[in-house]
């Protein structure tokens, strides 16, 4: 039997579990990087249409990172299962967790562009946008509503690649949509005068040439370890439960935090709309460190979920500490650079003395949050990867709505507080999350090596008389 594309991969990332994160690492952040480029680029030409435009694309954001939280929080669960499935060498159930993400994009693309249409002004309207914005803020949602079925089967099939190891195709991939995107921007913006609805179409034209893309690669050049078999499709609840399981608590996840921004954004127009605009652009420049720290911890799911279902609980504890260690160092570079150069940051943006200074004293004292940031990530795809959502939903839940919601609404409708002390309730609640994240890690890397060590069935484990390979990584030897 010819042997599938990246058959050896498992093998080689037991053998050099650090190199293997820099491996699954660095492509991923070369593709966020682009992507993060794309959102400053983006909201560079809409601000140049109008600081109103550049305010109604801010309202939309809540939205988009709602229909896209959850659909990321999805894939990180089928990123996690074919891992599972790939490190205890079960290509059935690989082939059978891939088929099942199919699915599931396509019901979550139905959802998401259906309830976005149906909802979308009052959503706005909800969210609290004066009502002098809402045809500019409605006509870049209800475009890029449109096309969320290709961005949405764009990131499913990219949670598929990365499940098996591979992320360097789907970087290839998304990097070059992106860089379209930032091509046509400009083109529909200005040139056919579409305004900031312009920006929302140059970005469907480009998800949907990425999700073309991944269809031929997966479904006709065949190029990936999984295999899809559609037309002999049988629906197996245990694979789906497993996907949900991880999934959707991530997905509910994000839709807490989007709830959280769009109250803060209702909190912020109370002090003045400009801190919405400040806000929009102090978030765009949070991703210059959120991204690797994703991108870091979007190689640890797949390392911990291999390594996991190779019951290899040595590399677990040993790969967790190195990325966590790497990831706090990284962060806190980064928060030193972005606090002494938060002028000249803010003011690449806007012109707008208003907004500059609100943009300002965001980034001076968020940056502080940096690397408490990166625990909670980190900590939540670790756990993700031992087949554990839950834990990131709860955490979400005691940031947002606990903790830096009601102290933001505190200090500005009880205490009439400026606006600088609803920054400092967005540190603490960071700061007391991270704090029962990394209690919540240890605890739980700790009892999946107990689990292993008693060889206690994992989660993923065949219950169906299926027979596997007599070759496992817990008969591996310890790599030097």
């Amino acid at each position: 039997m010819q042997e599938r594309p990246g058959a050896d991969r498992l093998d080689s990332f037991v053998a050099n579990p650090r190199r293997a994160l820099w491996i699954l690492a660095l492509p991923i952040l070369i593709g966020m990087s682009i992507q993060t480029l794309y959102m400053i680029v983006d909201m560079f030409f809409v601000g140049r249409v109008s600081p109103e435009a550049l305010t109604a694309l801010a309202f939309n954001m809540p939205l988009v990172f709602l229909a896209m939280g959850v659909t990321f929080g999805l894939g990180t669960g089928i990123t996690a299962v074919i891992a599972q499935a790939i490190g205890a060498r079960d290509r059935v159930r690989a082939d059978c967790a891939a088929e099942h993400a199919v699915l599931i994009g396509a019901l979550v693309a139905a959802l998401t562009t259906g309830s976005a249409l149906v909802f979308g002004v009052p959503l706005l309207h909800a969210l609290g946008v004066p009502e002098e914005l809402v045809p500019q803020a409605w006509s870049y949602f209800r475009v890029l509503a449109c096309g969320y079925p290709f961005m949405v089967l764009a990131v499913f099939f990219r949670s598929i690649l990365s499940g098996e190891g591979n992320v360097k195709t789907p970087v290839m991939i998304q990097g070059a949509a992106t860089l379209l995107n930032i091509a046509l921007d400009p083109l529909f913006i200005f040139t056919f005068g579409m305004g900031v609805a312009g920006a929302a179409l140059a970005t469907i034209v480009s998800q949907a040439i990425a999700a073309l893309a991944f269809i031929y690669l997966l479904f006709i050049a065949k190029l990936s370890y999984v295999r899809f078999n559609l037309r002999n499709f049988r629906y197996d609840p245990a694979i789906a439960r497993s996907i949900c399981v991880i999934g959707l608590p991530a997905s509910l996840s994000f839709l807490v935090m989007s709830m959280g921004g769009g109250v803060l954004n209702r909190i912020l127009v109370e002090h003045t709309p400009d801190a919405v605009a400040a806000l929009q652009i102090g978030s765009r420049l949070d991703h210059v460190v959120i991204l690797p720290q994703v991108a870091v911890a979007s190689g640890l799911v797949t390392l911990v979920g291999m390594f996991y279902g190779a019951r290899r609980g040595d590399l677990l504890r040993r790969i967790v500490r190195y990325a966590m260690a790497r990831t706090i160092l990284l962060s806190l570079a980064i928060a030193a650079a972005f606090y002494v150069l938060a002028p000249a940051l803010v003011a690449f943006f806007t012109d707008s003395p208003g907004i500059r200074n609100l943009g300002v004293g965001y980034l001076r004292v968020v940056v502080f949050a940096y690397p408490f940031i990166g625990i909670s990530i980190l900590t939540g795809r670790t756990l993700q990867g031992l087949g554990r959502g839950s834990p990131e939903l709860w955490l979400s839940l005691l940031r947002v709505i606990l903790i830096s919601a009601p102290l933001s609404w505190a200090v500005t409708f009880w205490l009439r507080l400026p606006v600088q002390w609803v920054w400092h309730s967005s540190l603490a609640g960071t700061v007391i999350s991270a704090s029962i994240a990394l209690l919540w890690l240890t605890l739980g890397v700790r009892n999946a090596i107990r689990t292993i060590g008693e060889g206690s069935p994992l989660p993923g484990d065949p219950a169906d008389g299926r027979e596997l390979p007599a070759e496992t990584g817990a008969e591996a030897a310890e790599p030097a």
